[in-house]
């Protein structure tokens, strides 16, 4: 607890480029650009995908795939390939990362649904995108939007790998702190982007209620996790 005082309490660390928090929006503009792109690959894919049954074997297979490459090792990839300088290399391993999340619970959510649910609609006059906007994504909602905030939980989480190749955000603090040994940065650095991380499940919860119908809630099941 002193230590957190001392990191906390510290005027210092609350102003300049190198304070909280210059260094928090740093952190969350990092990860909201790879979640911004992520999603625009996976949501609209998986979508696809699930509505139309094409390509699902290809899909799973590649995101599992994608959740087995080593987020830090692809990072210093990245930066050997093209250098440092952008935040390209950080971006990279971000939206890998964020990717299977969104695209298989997507993916699962649009299968899923009830097949008579879709015949109905069909029988109402509904063809194609119509269907899959108006039926199938209100009642695959809960799912992609368990995929989205898995994905903005690991990314934020993971985006102190930016302080790896020169970059800000909060993982300067841990970085900095182990390569000085100031223990009281390292430990104020990770209760940062730990409470950065339970924001974001908040903002989550708070969506995901507001968003999904009350009847597609109420589903049994409706929070668990598409493991692959």
């Amino acid at each position: 607890m002193n230590w957190l005082s001392g990191f906390f309490g510290d005027p210092a660390n609350w102003s300049g480029p190198d304070g909280i928090p210059a260094r928090l929006l740093e952190h969350l503009e990092f990860s909201a650009a790879a979640f911004l792109i992520a999603a625009l690959i996976a949501v609209p894919l998986g979508m696809l995908v699930g509505h139309t049954g094409r390509g699902a074997l290809l899909v799973v297979v590649s995101a599992n795939a994608a959740r087995a490459l080593p987020t830090l090792g692809l990072l210093v990839l990245v930066v050997l390939l093209i250098g440092v300088g952008t935040v390209l290399p950080v971006l990279v391993p971000l939206v890998v990362l964020a990717v299977p999340p969104i695209l298989v619970n997507t993916y699962e959510g649009v299968r899923g649904v009830d097949p008579d649910l879709r015949d109905a609609a069909y029988g109402m006059g509904l063809r194609g995108r119509q269907v899959l906007l108006r039926t199938s994504v209100p009642v695959a909602l809960p799912l992609i939007l368990l995929g989205l905030r898995l994905a903005a939980i690991q990314v934020v989480a993971t985006a102190t790998v930016a302080a790896f190749v020169g970059l800000g955000g909060l993982g300067r603090f841990i970085i900095d702190g182990l390569a000085t040994k100031e223990y009281p940065s390292v430990i104020g650095g990770a209760v940062l982007v730990a409470a950065l991380a339970l924001a974001v499940q908040f903002a989550f919860t708070a969506i995901d209620r507001i968003a999904v119908s009350p009847g597609v809630r109420a589903r049994p099941g409706r929070d668990t996790e598409i493991a692959r």
